[in-house]
């Protein structure tokens, strides 16, 4: 199945876009495109022979990686390539980066290990510098990936897919890239803006252990004029007394600039951004609590969004059909997205801070997920009465919070999607909460309530969701409701129809807008009056099985009226108490 962008995808060089808006340096080399490839079932020896072409970054399941076939259990994915580095490079320290491997890996230069890693959705990097040659440079990657035959973070990817489960994405699915540094380099930035104290603080990691640096610091408007420049320490403080802020309908960004010196050279210059915002809640006039941005009462009204293509799997084809999504719901009034277990590459979050979208985060799901029951006591050991298994959700679910946090939009973590491996709960919330408290935690959305976080958060795909008896003084938000479905001929992923899903099925455009229109006016708005701060629809897109879908999975079809949602919205955003 194809979409818009398929066959605009450059298979020599896809993707070129710099994949880490948020720490930007002037020297890197793009590594996507075509790579030799094999499969076999060694995992300790490299390839004799490579049989296969593929381009990269698209799992070896999708059609725009040119191999369009699934591993087995057992099987290992091999992925060979040449580079040479040009002469800027020189006296360079050389960064392998990947932006996403799924699941574990082995990276070899010149035929020498640099290094390996586990986990399907975190960027990593090797320095590979000392593997380097003058010459052509070979770079070799294997890749061992059970989906859901193993335990570890996979989301929604299954060896069988059915229902609302999906084809799996294998190996690597995100930017292969190098970037050139000095021996002294800044590793990371950490931005966090209090717009009550007017300051922006800033966490600045060098690799520079002996403490002999100074860095200094630019704050750019977004017309580019300079509103501070000095140096800093490494945790610092940074006061703006006259500021913007960001929201979904002024999404203001500062760009920021870090220059690192050390005896008085300057050794590494990155750009970053950030945004002056607030999420909190707060009570209104009759003492219920509700979601707030900016202390403003703020409803949010969004869609769940799984964030899979036809063709490219979790991959979206092309950086524009990357922010195609977030542009039409814009248009059509919604101000939020809830990202449905999965970690999208940092380009879509910068999408959403610069169109201005909320993002509700989950973490990305594992354990035998797929066996589902109400009888959480029957349930919590599935997949999770392992203590490595534990341990890597706790570390996988530390390092999504820390890759995302300088993601302005980015308004509230789910830490576990309803029952799906959920385990330690009250523990995790408050491990979530106290590493970032400047967010909103759902802490389980939809299930197993645990009365800890922010959120009395349900999910209800009855034709007439019901407000909840007691919300136990936490703000009550309907974290997935609708999932109207409707199949349009010609943009459907299978052939056979008896291969759908939808929770309510409808014929028609002019059928599915009237039940959208009745949910929202009959059901919805008086909530929303009573207490109910925030919407999640389900979904944006048809997902291959699913036809619950705003568009077709191709992103050809809005499947109910734009006229109908833009108005539901308005109405939404009427009866809140802000606008009362």
């Amino acid at each position: 199945m194809k979409t818009r962008w398929t066959d605009s995808v450059n298979v020599d060089a896809p993707l070129q876009e710099y994949p880490r808006p948020q720490l930007k340096r002037y020297l890197w080399t793009n590594l996507n495109g075509q790579y030799d490839c094999t499969i076999n079932d060694n995992f300790e020896n490299l390839p004799e022979k490579f049989d296969m072409r593929i381009t990269v970054p698209f799992a070896v399941e999708s059609p725009l990686s040119g191999v369009e076939k699934g591993l087995q259990p057992g099987e290992i994915l091999w992925y060979r390539r040449y580079f040479e580095l040009d002469s800027e490079y020189e006296d360079k320290r050389v960064l392998l980066h990947f932006g996403a491997v799924d699941w574990e890996c082995k990276v070899f230069v010149n035929g020498k290990m640099v290094g390996g890693h586990t986990g399907g959705y975190i960027p990593f990097y090797f320095d590979i510098t000392d593997y380097l040659v003058d010459a052509q440079n070979e770079l070799i990657v294997g890749v061992f990936d059970p989906t859901d035959a193993g335990l570890q973070q996979m989301g929604k990817q299954t060896l069988h897919p059915s229902s609302i489960f999906y084809t799996p994405t294998s190996g690597i699915w995100q930017t292969v890239w190098l970037e050139g540094v000095n021996d002294y380099f800044v590793r990371k930035v950490t931005l966090t803006p209090d717009i009550d104290k007017g300051c922006l603080s800033i966490d600045v990691d060098t690799n520079d252990e002996k403490s002999s640096h100074k860095i200094f610091a630019t704050i750019y408007d977004i017309d580019e004029t300079e509103i501070f420049s000095g140096e800093v320490s490494d945790v610092d403080v940074i006061n703006l007394p006259s500021f913007k802020l960001w929201s979904p309908e002024k999404p203001n960004l500062y760009n920021i600039m870090f220059e690192l010196f050390v005896d008085d050279v300057l050794y590494d210059t990155v750009v970053s951004y950030f945004g002056m915002r607030k999420f909190s809640v707060m009570k209104d006039a009759s003492g219920v609590p509700r979601l707030a941005l900016n202390n403003k009462i703020y409803f949010q009204s969004g869609l769940l969004d799984q964030g899979y293509w036809p063709d490219g799997g979790m991959t979206a084809p092309t950086d524009e059909a990357l922010s195609f999504d977030i542009k039409v719901l814009k248009s059509l009034g919604f101000n939020m997205i809830r990202k449905h277990i999965k970690i999208e590459p940092l380009r879509w979050y910068y999408h959403c801070d610069r169109l201005g979208m909320i993002v509700w985060q989950d973490m990305v799901s594992g354990g035998k997920h797929f066996v589902m029951t109400h009888d959480f006591d029957a349930y919590e050991p599935f997949g999770r009465d392992d203590p490595d298994n534990r341990q890597i959700f706790y570390d996988e679910l530390d390092q999504m919070m820390d890759l995302l946090h300088n993601c302005v939009s980015i308004g509230c973590w789910v830490p576990f999607n309803e029952g799906w491996g959920q385990f330690d709960t009250v523990k995790i919330a408050q491990r979530v909460k106290a590493a970032d408290p400047s967010r909103i935690l759902d802490h389980a959305s939809g299930w197993h309530d645990k009365g800890v976080g922010d959120l009395k958060s349900i999910h209800d795909y009855a034709l007439v969701p019901k407000y909840p008896k007691s919300t136990e003084g936490r703000v009550f938000v309907l974290s997935e409701y609708g999932g109207y479905g409707r199949i349009v001929s010609g943009h459907m992923f299978f052939a056979d129809e008896s291969k759908y899903n939808s929770y309510s099925p409808y014929e028609d455009k002019k059928a599915i807008s009237e039940a959208y229109e009745k949910l929202i006016e009959k059901t919805i708005v008086p909530m929303i009056r009573k207490g109910l701060s925030a919407t999640v629809y389900t979904q944006v897109t048809d997902v291959e099985g699913e036809i619950n879908g705003l568009m077709t999975y191709d992103r050809e079809i809005i499947k109910i009226e734009g006229d109908s949602i833009s108005r539901m919205n308005k109405a939404m955003y009427a009866a809140s108490p802000e606008n009362n």
